[in-house]
């Protein structure tokens, strides 16, 4: 696989490493599928939790960019939130995909930039995991924020101590993570877009995520450990477990006078 961090900065080669994503032989890409699926399960609750907590109620439509195969919009279909649900992607063979999910309202290909949509179009827009891989995440949150209302910003918060290993770097390379971000980076991109943070989570994640590609009781075990520990110190020390490993923060950004 090529190193993203050197080679998926031009528009071409970030769609050609991100179509190899999906277009594994069947029985890999069944399990990255059930990966998704499992993950979109989080990134719902935080999209339903921060839309509450800023009193948005449900939006009559919803745009997620970056929709990948469609798991989290039919996660929020299954669940009867966000109206009609659309998703742009990058790849041709994301977008077949998520196509074929009756869930989902309409899936368009887009050029990673630039929006068809009108301004202000949609209710609410999502950005799940998808700025910490692009060249210019400030610019591309601009441009959702001038298609919709409000957004909903979730990344990976990777500047860390656990991610600067050498192992945790080479990942993140290999699932195609150009930046690796704190909250106060994300806090920096969302006022470079023009946006305020209305409301904000983050989270350690499930037991069921830690222990998704455990194989074997010692590596179960070993998953339990980590949940516990990582799940402790953040309950009692977030801003230190932020420090010492990778926690998922999301936000939800509004437009002024939106």
């Amino acid at each position: 696989m090529e190193d993203p961090a050197s080679s998926t900065h031009e528009p071409a080669a970030l769609v050609r490493f991100y179509d190899a994503a999906y277009t594994r032989e069947p029985a890999e890409a069944a399990v990255y599928a059930r990966w998704r699926a499992l993950g979109a399960i989080g990134k719902a609750d935080h999209v339903i939790a921060l839309c509450a907590r800023a009193g948005m109620g449900n939006p009559i439509n919803t745009l997620e960019v970056g929709c990948g195969d469609g798991a989290l919009l039919c996660e929020l279909h299954r669940r009867g939130f966000g109206g009609a649900l659309s998703g742009v992607e990058i790849t041709e063979s994301a977008v077949a995909i998520a196509r074929q999910r009756s869930q989902i309202d309409a899936v368009e290909l887009y050029d990673g930039l630039h929006l068809r949509a009108s301004d202000g179009v949609y209710e609410l827009g999502v950005l799940s995991h998808v700025l910490e891989h692009v060249p210019d995440p400030a610019a591309l949150l601009g441009e959702v924020a001038r298609a919709c209302r409000a957004v909903l910003v979730e990344v990976p918060l990777e500047a860390n101590w656990s991610a600067r290993r050498a192992g945790k770097r080479e990942h993140a390379a290999e699932v195609g993570h150009l930046h690796r971000l704190d909250r106060s980076a994300v806090r920096e991109l969302v006022a470079r877009a023009g946006l305020s943070i209305a409301t904000e989570l983050d989270d350690p994640l499930p037991l069921a995520v830690h222990r998704f590609f455990a194989a074997g009781r010692r590596a179960r075990a070993a998953a339990n450990a980590k949940w516990a520990v990582r799940t402790g110190l953040h309950r009692l020390a977030p801003a230190l477990a932020r420090r010492a490993f990778t926690v998922h923060y999301a936000c939800l950004c509004l437009v002024p006078d939106a």
